[in-house]
Order: structure tokens, then sequence, then C-alpha cells
């Protein structure tokens, strides 16, 4: 067992349940959208980026694109929600939530898309 892809895999897949946990829910309902799940989110996603890095092949590529389009859109959902509450005179309210959800579902889609690379990755690997 290679350990260095259990831990690859390991943020791979928890970036995406973190994503998915915080995307579920009415997209307008603040209640629903835990701001430190999206934070933690944020976080994985990012270390899973970095592990990204130096895999020099052709589906390393992809995986490293996709990991940044992810960072990308959760770093943006981070800084709306930051906005509406810290600078915002109106706060958190429904269009901001239904804007930062729907920035946390591209991250989603773009995680997803990674998820599907890992296990053809997984299935196609042949022994030597």
């Amino acid at each position: 067992m290679n350990l260095e892809k259990v831990v690859f895999g390991f943020f791979v897949l928890l970036a995406a349940t973190l994503n998915f946990g915080f995307f579920l829910g009415d997209i307008d309902d603040p209640a629903v959208h835990n701001v430190y799940e999206l934070f933690a989110a944020l976080v994985v996603s990012l270390v899973a980026t970095v592990l990204k890095f130096g895999d020099r092949t052709q589906i390393g590529a992809v995986h490293l694109a996709t990991s940044l389009v992810a960072d990308l859109q959760l770093v943006a959902a981070t800084i709306t929600w930051a906005w509406a509450v810290h600078v915002s005179a109106e706060g958190l309210t429904d269009v901001t939530t239904a804007s930062m959800v729907s920035l946390s579902g591209g991250a989603l889609l773009a995680n997803v898309v990674s998820v599907v690379l890992l296990v053809v990755e997984t299935v196609s690997f042949q022994r030597h």
C-alpha cells in the first residue's frame, strides 16, 4: 500500500465531503450553511492542492486544475461571507447566502471531477 496515495485520496475525498456538507440545504437560508464548514472545506481543499503539485502526468495536471478551480470558488465564497458579515451594512442576507452557496456549488462540481479522476486512475492502475 502506498501511503502517499492514501493521504492524497483522503484529502481529495475530505475536501469533497466537507464542501458537500456546506452546500447541502436551502440555498438562501444562512442557518443551514455553517461558516466553519466553509472554512474547513477551504483549508482541506488548499491542502489537497498542495499535495497535487509535483505530479507530472497528464492526469496529475487535470487533478491540479480541478483543485485550483475548487480553491478559487471557495475563496470567493469565503470573501463573500466576510464582506457580508464584516463590511456590508446589510449583513448576511438571503441573496448573499445564495451567492456564497452557489460559489461552493461550483467548487463541489470541481471536487466531484477530481474524485472521478481519482477513481478512474485507481481502477486503471496496473501493477508491474
